[in-house]
């Protein structure tokens, strides 16, 4: 499949979007787990927001597990989506983090989608 090209002096082809975005927006919307391998391991994330920085899709997550263990202590970590394979949704439900501002600076105008805390 070709991507499209602007016909301006821009011939950079336009940023493809993961097929990995639409599982990541259910997951979003339905407040759902989800399951992917990351850095060579497997993590369960708790998916809060979907954004874009730098021409690359991101996304901010409260790890649930890292290689079936939990982490030491809970935090928000930001994810660069291409680097998350094998992501699927998993039946496990979350609840929205405190930890998690919305209204943080780095989301305004680049936010795709966010949980409502």
């Amino acid at each position: 499949m070709g991507r499209a090209m602007s016909a301006e002096t821009d011939s950079r082809p336009a940023p493809a979007v993961p097929d990995t975005v639409p599982v990541v927006f259910e997951a979003i919307v339905k407040l759902q787990a989800i399951a992917a391998m990351y850095n060579r391991g497997s993590v369960t994330l708790a998916p809060h927001i979907l954004y874009t920085k730098h021409g690359e899709i991101y996304l901010d997550a409260l790890t649930l597990e890292r290689d079936g263990q939990p982490p030491k202590e809970p935090k928000i970590g930001a994810f660069k989506l291409a680097g998350l394979s094998a992501l699927r949704i998993t039946p496990r439900r979350f609840k929205p983090s405190e930890l998690f501002v919305p209204g943080e600076e780095r989301y305004a105008g680049v936010t795709l989608l966010s949980v409502e805390s």
